[in-house]
């Protein structure tokens, strides 16, 4: 097995780092919700039947 010189270990290193990123970040992405902010004059004239809709934060 041919040996690789230490700048070629140093990029292998960042590349195996970067596609975990990337990959990591893509997942995340595709699944991610949507949050939206209501203001407070909006929440005053919504029914209960339109704040089951609303996500929460599960922290």
């Amino acid at each position: 097995m041919p040996q690789l010189a230490p700048i070629n270990w140093l990029f292998l290193f960042f590349l195996f780092w970067f596609v975990v990123g990337l990959s990591s970040t893509l997942i995340w992405w595709s699944f991610k919700t949507e949050y939206k902010i209501k203001s407070i004059n909006n929440m005053n004239k919504t029914s209960e039947n339109d704040n089951k809709f609303l996500k929460s934060w599960n922290w």
